[in-house]
């Protein structure tokens, strides 16, 4: 039985550790920022396909290596989701993530070295965020919001044009998200805390943490509708329906969150809020 369990490998097992739908979404991002921000022709590009399967591939690794580290962590906050030391050995999640990173980052040779050396970055952040920043107040969180948002902008670098409305929509799954990656930190608090993690619900306290949200949510409405302004022109009813309705319902159930199944829901709240800002993409 032991020896069963060393070798143990699942296919199920690595799609689940590797969130294969929020690498889906990773995908539609980049394609519909792509087709219906700068050129429909561009779905049959060969760049964009390798630039969506060489991030998603990357994510991926930063999804095992996160898994990796946290063992003990999530046995608390999630033991139902636990997969490393039950569906796969952390052997075979360490073969996977250094596969994995490898592998994406000889995809970013195709589309140049500039390519490249992001993909390289990304790697080496994602794993020093799995094995230090995600215990440390802020600095953890702010690192994934910036390689979320980077994905999306990824698309201008690829066809080496600064498109308004591309940047835009990085800035926005930036934003979306820090908060989401706070939200989760209020609701994983109690395991964080038992191994001495310092994320901002620890350090300030629940009341405090919201506030930061609050703050965070006014500086990125301001901060989208200066850029929508300066460079693109959008009407204000587009933000209304795609954006601030859904925020105001967010942060009326901020408000009155307390528990860890209010947080949970708020943290797939963001994940719509994510999804109906690439799909309001179409109505560009």
């Amino acid at each position: 039985m032991a020896n069963t369990q060393r070798h143990s490998f699942s296919l199920q097992a690595l799609i689940q550790l590797t969130r294969f739908w929020n690498l889906v979404i990773i995908g539609m991002a980049q394609y519909f920022a792509a087709c219906f921000l700068i050129d429909k022709a561009l779905i049959w590009d060969w760049k964009l396909l390798v630039l969506a399967v060489s991030t998603a591939i990357i994510a991926a690794a930063g999804y095992i290596i996160n898994d990796y580290y946290d063992i003990k962590i999530d046995l608390i906050n999630k033991p139902d989701r636990v997969v490393i030391g039950k569906g796969i050995t952390r052997r075979y999640a360490l073969f996977f993530h250094t596969f994995l990173s490898v592998t994406g980052i000889a995809l970013g040779f195709l589309l140049g070295l500039r390519m490249a050396a992001i993909h390289v970055v990304s790697a080496f952040l994602l794993w020093w965020y799995s094995n230090n920043l995600k215990r440390q107040p802020f600095i953890g969180n702010f690192v994934v919001a910036l390689l979320t948002g980077l994905s999306v902008w990824l698309v201008n670098v690829v066809y080496y044009e600064n498109y308004a409305l591309v940047t835009i929509y990085a800035v926005f799954a930036l934003f979306i998200t820090l908060v989401r990656e706070i939200v989760k930190d209020m609701e994983d608090l109690k395991g964080d805390n038992t191994f001495g993690c310092k994320t901002l619900p620890i350090v300030w306290g629940l009341r405090k943490t919201k506030w930061v949200i609050y703050g965070l949510l006014i500086l990125f409405a301001g901060v989208v509708m200066y850029l929508n302004y300066e460079y693109t022109k959008l009407p204000e009813y587009y933000f209304l329906v795609f954006l601030f309705l859904p925020l105001a319902f967010f942060v009326g159930r901020l408000i009155v969150a307390d528990t860890k199944k209010d947080f949970y829901w708020l943290s797939q709240w963001c994940k719509i809020i994510m999804l109906l800002g690439i799909l309001s993409m179409v109505f560009i």
